[in-house]
């Protein structure tokens, strides 16, 4: 990479250098802090806090979805045997 290629290339970046590390630095201090006192990993945490958006969206979507193939597929293979 060219030093022109690495100073276009940190213009388009959004954070600066100092506010990077600000934010690497908080969230690896909430990382140690949420770790040094529950053995739970983030992806627990993240599986937690989806799993009743993913349980509503299932409730609402998925019968509707069901019944729409399976009435296709009832279509498709009613047409076939005639």
């Amino acid at each position: 990479m060219t030093t022109y290629e690495a100073h276009a290339r940190a213009e388009e970046r959004l954070l600066s250098d100092d506010a990077d590390e600000a934010v690497s630095g908080a969230f690896n201090s909430l990382a140690h802090t949420i770790l040094s006192q529950n053995a739970r990993t983030l992806e627990d945490l993240v599986s937690e806090m989806l799993r009743p958006m993913l349980k509503e969206w299932l409730d609402d979507n998925l019968p509707p979805l069901v019944e729409r193939l399976v009435r296709e597929e009832i279509e498709r293979v009613s047409r076939g045997r005639r």
